[in-house]
Parts: C-alpha cells; sequence; structure tokens
C-alpha cells in the first residue's frame, strides 16, 4: 500500500464519518459510550447485535437474522451462505473453514472444523512430475485441486445444533439475491477483472462471471446468479443430503469424471463436521480462545504471546524498532515449529499441549537475541517435547448478551480453482495446495511443511485460518480473524497485541501497519507506515527488511465494552461493512 493509497484510505474513513455510512462510522444510538476522538480511527457502535464482514449486503443479511429474534449462529449461517452469492472470490459452498462460537448462558466455547478433506484416491506424490518436480498448475488449477467441500455441512451443522432459525429462513436472502441479482460493485469488479484471464480459461466459469460476449459486468450492472439460485433452493428445501448425496452431488461427480478429477459420490457421501477443543490461552487478564488443528493458528498465536508476556510491550513502543524486532524473532521461531509439529491430528501426533505450554515459551525466548537478528537458517524447530492460503475470509457476529461467532472459510486462492461445477454456479476449492506436496519445501505462500502434512485419503490439509475470541476478566470482548494465506496468524496476533498491551480501539487495532516473517523465506514483510527510521533500525539488527508494496491480511471484529458493541472492518481491501442495530 503506497503513500497515495494510505492518504486516500484515509480521507475515506473521515468522509464517511462525516456521511453516517455503516462502514467505519459510529452508528446512531441512544447514549452511545464516549469515544477518544483523538483517535485516529473508530468503531462503528450498535447496541443489540451486529455483523462485520467483507461485504455489505451478507453483513446486512446475518443483522437482519438477530432483527427477525434470531440468535448469533443464525446470522452468521445467513452471512455465510449470502456471501456465496455476493463474494465469490471466498465466499463460497464449495470450500471449507472453521467456526468458532461463544455461548455466553453456558460460559461455553465451541469449534466446528468443517475443513475440506483430501479424496479417498488422493496419494502422497500425486501433483509430482516425471521428474519429482510439482505440476502447479494441476495442483492448482484443475478439478484435481479440490479436496472434498465442507462449507455446507459445517454451516447447516452450526444451524441444526446452536441456530434458532429454519434452514429456509436463513438461505431465503441468499437465494433471492442470486435468483434476483446483485449489483455490481467496484470491488466485485476489480476482483473479476483481477482473475478475468484465469476464469475466462474454465468454460462454465466463463459463462457464469462474464456477459455472453466474454466482457466484465460493469459496476453498477445487475449480475445475476440462476443457477446458484437453484443450488441453494435444493439445500434449504434438502438440506446437506442435496449436497453430499443428491444432484449437487451428482453434478460435482460429473466434473470430476470429465475432468479427471477425485472426488467420488463416497467421498462427498462420507464426509463429516468435526467438533473440536478450542487452542487456549492467557496474556495477562485475558484469555485467548483460537483454532486447534487442523489449523496452526490458535497453537502459535498462543505460543507467540506466550514468548512476549513478560516483556514490558507498551513501553518498548508500538511498531518501535526494539518491539517489532521481539514480535518478529518470536514469529520465526513459532513458523519454524508449524513446519515440523503441525498437521492433521486424526492422522498424527500434534503436541498442542507442548507447543503452547508456558515452559516452553520460556525456554524459546531466551533464543532470541535482543540486539540482533538470528539468520532463519540457524533457527531449527525447538524441541518441544514436554508431557504430552490468500484469499479467505473472515466475519464476526456478536449480541448484546454476549454470544460471539468468529468464522472464517475459504476457497484457498482467490476464485478457487477457478473451476465451476455446471448446473451449480459454484466454484470450487484448491485446497489441495495446502498439503505438503513435496514435504521440506515451500508451497505457494512459502510456507515450508513437513511429513505431518504429506497428502493422504481423507485427510484435512494444514491451515493458517485463525478465528480467535478473547475473554478480558471473563468476559466476552473480542471477536476476530483475518484473511492472508500463511500472513492470517500474524495478522490475528498484532490486533490482539494492539488491543490489550497498547490498549487500542478495535478499529485502531485493525488498521495499524503490521509486519510478518514466517522463518522461511528470511525476510521480514513491512507494511507501508512503518517508520522509515524504524526500518533502518531494523536492518542493522540483521533483519532482510521488504517494505511498502503489499498489505497483511484484513482483519474484520468486534468488541464489546460496558455493554456495547464496537464494530470495525479493516481498511485495507474496499468493500467491508458494519452492520449493527
Amino acid at each position: 500500500m503506497n503513500r497515495l493509497h494510505s492518504l486516500f484510505l484515509t480521507l475515506f474513513t473521515l468522509c464517511l464519518l462525516a456521511a453516517g455510512n455503516g462502514w467505519a462510522t459510529q452508528a446512531a444510538v441512544d447514549d452511545p459510550p464516549i469515544i477518544d476522538f483523538s483517535e485516529r480511527f473508530l468503531p462503528t457502535v450498535a447496541r443489540h447485535g451486529m455483523v462485520v464482514g467483507p461485504e455489505q449486503l451478507a453483513a446486512e443479511i446475518g443483522s437482519s437474522m438477530m432483527k427477525q429474534g434470531g440468535n448469533v449462529v443464525d446470522a452468521a449461517v445467513a452471512t455465510g451462505f449470502a456471501l456465496a452469492v455476493t463474494y465469490p472470490r471466498a465466499g463460497n459452498l464449495g470450500g471449507g473453514g472453521f467456526m468458532l462460537i461463544h455461548l455466553a448462558d453456558k460460559n461455553q466455547q465451541v469449534f466446528i472444523d468443517y475443513r475440506e478433506t483430501a479424496p479417498a484416491a488422493a496419494t502422497r506424490d500425486m501433483f509430482l512430475d516425471k521428474d519429482g518436480e510439482e505440476d502447479l498448475m494441476r495442483e492448482y488449477f484443475s478439478p484435481q485441486a479440490s479436496g472434498v467441500p465442507g462449507t455446507v455441512a459445517g454451516l447447516l451443522h452450526a444451524l441444526e445444533k446452536y441456530g434458532s432459525m429454519s434452514r429456509q429462513q436463513v438461505l431465503a436472502p441468499a437465494i433471492a439475491l442470486a435468483e434476483q441479482g446483485i449489483p455490481v460493485s467496484f470491488a466485485l469488479n476489480y476482483e473479476l477483472a483481477e482473475r478475468g484471464e484465469r476464469l475466462r480459461q474454465d468454460p462454465e466459469s466463463l459463462r457464469l462471471f462474464f456477459k455472453p460476449d466474454g466482457s466484465a459486468y460493469e459496476v453498477g450492472e445487475t449480475w445475476r446468479q440462476p443457477d446458484l439460485a437453484w443450488t441453494l433452493r435444493q439445500i434449504a428445501e434438502h438440506g446437506a443430503a442435496a449436497f453430499y448425496q443428491g444432484e449437487i452431488a451428482q453434478r460435482i461427480v460429473a466434473l470430476m469424471t470429465a475432468g479427471n478429477g477425485l472426488i467420488t459420490l463416497k467421498d462427498l457421501a462420507d464426509y463429516r463436521t468435526i467438533e473440536r477443543e478450542p487452542v487456549r490461552g492467557t496474556f495477562h487478564e485475558f484469555e485467548i480462545v483460537s483454532a486447534p488443528p487442523p489449523s496452526s493458528g490458535g497453537v502459535h498465536i498462543v505460543q507467540i504471546l506466550n514468548m512476549l508476556k513478560n516483556d514490558d510491550l507498551a513501553a518498548l513502543g508500538h511498531n518501535s524498532a526494539a518491539y517489532l524486532h521481539l514480535l518478529a524473532e518470536a514469529m520465526k521461531l513459532a513458523y519454524a515449529d508449524r513446519s515440523e509439529y503441525l498437521g492433521d491430528p486424526d492422522f498424527t501426533d500434534v503436541p498442542v499441549g507442548a507447543l503452547t505450554d508456558e515452559r516452553y515459551a520460556t525456554r524459546q525466548r531466551k533464543r532470541i537475541d535482543p540486539d540482533h537478528a538470528t539468520p532463519s537458517a540457524d533457527i531449527a524447530p525447538g524441541r518441544a517435547m514436554l508431557p504430552e492460503s490468500k484469499d479467505t475470509t473472515h466475519y464476526s457476529v456478536a449480541d448484546e448478551k454476549g454470544n460471539m461467532v468468529s468464522n472464517t472459510y475459504t476457497l484457498n486462492a482467490s476464485f478457487g480453482s477457478a473451476v465451476s461445477v455446471p448446473g451449480t454456479g459454484m466454484l470450487l476449492n484448491n485446497e489441495m495446495g495446502d498439503f505438503a506436496a513435496r514435504p521440506g519445501l515451500p508451497n505457494m505462500f512459502g510456507l515450508v511443511q513437513g511429513e505431518r502434512n504429506k497428502i493422504e485419503g481423507g485427510k484435512r490439509p494444514l491451515s493458517s485460518m485463525s478465528p480467535t475470541i478473547v475473554f478480558r476478566n471473563g468476559q466476552p470482548w473480542l471477536a476476530t480473524g483475518s484473511p492472508g494465506g500463511s500472513r492470517i496468524i500474524t495478522t490475528v496476533l498484532q490486533t490482539l497485541v494492539n488491543a490489550m498491551a497498547f490498549d487500542m480501539n478495535v478499529a485502531t487495532a485493525g488498521v495499524s501497519s503490521r509486519i510478518h516473517h514466517q522463518w522461511m523465506p528470511d525476510e521480514l514483510l513491512a507494511e507501508e507506515g512503518i517508520s522509515p527510521d524504524t526500518i533502518k533500525l531494523l536492518e542493522q539488527m540483521g533483519h532482510k527488511v521488504v517494505a511498502g508494496g503489499m498489505t497483511i491480511g484484513r482483519t474484520q471484529s468486534i468488541m464489546i465494552e460496558n455493554g456495547w458493541l464496537l464494530g470495525a472492518t479493516d481498511t485495507r481491501r474496499p468493500q467491508g461493512w458494519v452492520a449493527g442495530y
């Protein structure tokens, strides 16, 4: 993000503050809490319910569920299905993800794993050519790139077990949007143009996303998706069986048969969501509840916080060279461990307890030189044996009772594999690329992954998705998450530290400039906004800094303060929305 873009975002946000738009403003409510207007960015304020997401129509649909008497899960499920219509780059039916729910009346946290699974016929070396090199086109842009989708099963599992409304009620708005059409926004027009070359190579995607002459829909034109409306109606009427056993399943398998894909009717029928125990950690008066394996997110967020908790971060200064050096070194240690220890816990032992143990963090913290960067080549995964990707999307939901949902789901790359299932209006994921096609070597996000994440039939690929809820003095306080592939973990981490250690409001915590280091490659990414003087100091310490020219993540967050809901959508991308009432 260059300086001109940064200035534009600032001016645009100030215009919205004056206009009363729901994107980054204080809502009109009775007796709102006093907010420090010296802060650069301000949250939206609501009293009863709130959805913060990457797109306006879907966020408003989620909020409307609560206005009609539904709960936060009803709102989350409605938002998820609506994003499949309005945000096709990452909203989906053909992908998968994780949902973290806090039920206030039971003081219970529920983690729903609806990550994709490898088809039964998948094999360890399936993406290697005769010379042992990765065939990236097959790995990311073919029917073989797709794992068995989990989104429909996961959203319906959440609705049926924890929601209060019917399938027909929560899917009706998404069906109407697909059938009647949506106005093409600037963001949607840009996203389709950005991936147009890839999408046009698939005949069905060309038909779905572009005009009959192959040209793009212009901003303001109406885009209708009748095939997707049919698919959503099948799900509303017949539930998950429609997708995993019925006509939708037949159409998915027909594509696989024609395109040499691997997903079979049995793979679809055998798909199951799993409720797992979340990862938990503490940071002063805060408790962090986050994603367990097959996500690496919660483990490494807690691991890094454990390494930082005994340092006076506020005294170091936010985004000072001393603070960023400490942060980067802790990131490197955690990502080195990710390469060795993380995978699907149903297929391999993952030492979650050991990696998140404070004794281990104490040992790892001693490896950090306060004055010099340790070269990544000199960092090996720690001995954690104590007893015992970029276009994802996230949204958060909360209500006045303290119930919260933090949901992250994905197709992996933007628009997934760019392969659409004929007759369904649905894109397929390319999540098979999240496995280690060649253990020990980097994937499309540059992440080095080990044997625990090798390809096996029925296995869930390792993820960085990190839906997180934070409790303050035992009360629900913050829900957040982000897209960004390998940068998700560090995005969520810095948002949490900004709020917990530097006392930033929810908007400023999410918009502040970030860094990212993932061990390999040995590069410290620094967004625009990090002081040039700070960058020079980091370079003098030995960091290889890559400054500017990128964004790191995009959070959608809700904070609860004194009974008020404070929401913020990250300004790094356009179109995000806070819907509250």
